[in-house]
């Protein structure tokens, strides 16, 4: 631990001018005091650390001198690629080895160059989940991540909808955060299928037999695009027509999607002679397309189903009675 800690004091003496012993300690998340001793133990050991004292003072390395400690680890080199999503690398367990990559990269670049790191966080951030939503990381993140890493077999326990429990061995491919929310890509041994696990719903991962071998020709982001327009389709099992303003034409696609909205209004016949247009919308029951709609108000009226159109029908008796006066 110390070790590690003593390494990560060098590279950032050699990635910074210099450093007051205050920002070492919150860098290193210890104390002043152990600041010191970590620096005089790097003296003892033949690092030059040089300490300035004064108010302007700190530690500095002596000389130019260069540490040939900046090889990235495997483990370090793929976080780098994800340090653009901080959230989800604590998630995973790597928020540690993107943190030393960066540092080891920082350190080999040129000093002009070593500001990069802060210009590019400041000019971009990822905020992955749902506005209103604080989405716990799963508990079993950490161990599924570190399967995916290695192509290491693991055998799931999960929750199926209805709570009913299975047990599956895995080939764990990828990991997808959608929306806060975590999914696994894997491959079922045996019948070679590719499917898509919720990893929230997991109840407990065990190693399974051994390492398997990867399809390198999966490709990860096509496949989850491909999945993910089929459950937006597949949940879609009902149909409702609609006579749209324009204004609930702009403002279908809030309420229904943008996708489902668009398909809808273009096969729509032309306007009427108020410039409203009758189209028919695939939704997924009755009940969520009763909450859907309502938010359009008075710009949509339901022509189909009935039974919907009775519930809309009902409901304007009871505003107008609430805002008869």
């Amino acid at each position: 631990m110390r070790a590690a800690r003593l390494i990560k004091m060098v590279l950032l003496l050699q990635s910074r001018p210099s450093m007051t012993a205050g920002e070492l300690a919150r860098e290193l998340e210890v104390s002043e005091r152990t600041v010191t001793r970590d620096a005089q133990a790097l003296s003892e050991a033949g690092v030059p650390v040089y300490a300035e004292r004064g108010r302007a003072g700190g530690y500095r390395l002596v000389g130019g001198y260069r540490t040939r400690l900046t090889g990235l680890a495997r483990g370090e080199a793929e976080a780098l690629f994800l340090s653009g999503v901080p959230g989800a690398l604590r998630e995973m367990g790597l928020e540690d080895a993107a943190s030393a990559a960066r540092l080891k990269v920082s350190a080999a670049l040129l000093p002009s160059l070593r500001d990069a790191s802060r210009t590019a966080a400041q000019r971009f951030h990822l905020d992955a989940p749902n506005w209103f939503t604080e989405p716990a990381p799963p508990e079993l993140l950490p161990a599924v991540a570190d399967a995916v890493w290695d192509d290491r077999r693991i055998v799931a326990r999960y929750r199926r909808r209805g709570d009913e429990e299975v047990e599956r061995e895995l080939e764990p491919y990828g990991l997808v955060l959608k929306a806060g929310v975590w999914y696994l890509c894997a491959r079922v041994p045996g019948d070679g299928a590719h499917r898509v696990y919720r990893i929230d719903r997991f109840l407990a991962v065990e190693a399974g037999d051994g390492r398997f071998e990867r399809d390198e020709s999966f490709d990860l982001p096509g496949f989850w695009a491909e999945r993910a327009e089929q459950f937006a389709r597949s949940i879609l099992r009902t149909e409702v027509v609609l006579r749209v303003s324009p204004e609930g034409a702009r403002a279908l696609r809030f309420a229904v999607g943008t996708p489902v909205a668009r398909e809808a209004l273009e096969a729509a016949g032309a306007p009427d002679g108020d410039g409203w247009v009758t189209a028919t919308v695939p939704v997924e029951s009755e009940e969520v397309a009763h909450g859907q709609l309502a938010a359009l108000g008075p710009e949509v009226e339901v022509l189909a189903p009935r039974s919907l159109r009775e519930r809309f029908a009902a409901d304007a008796i009871r505003l107008a009675a609430l805002y008869a006066d």
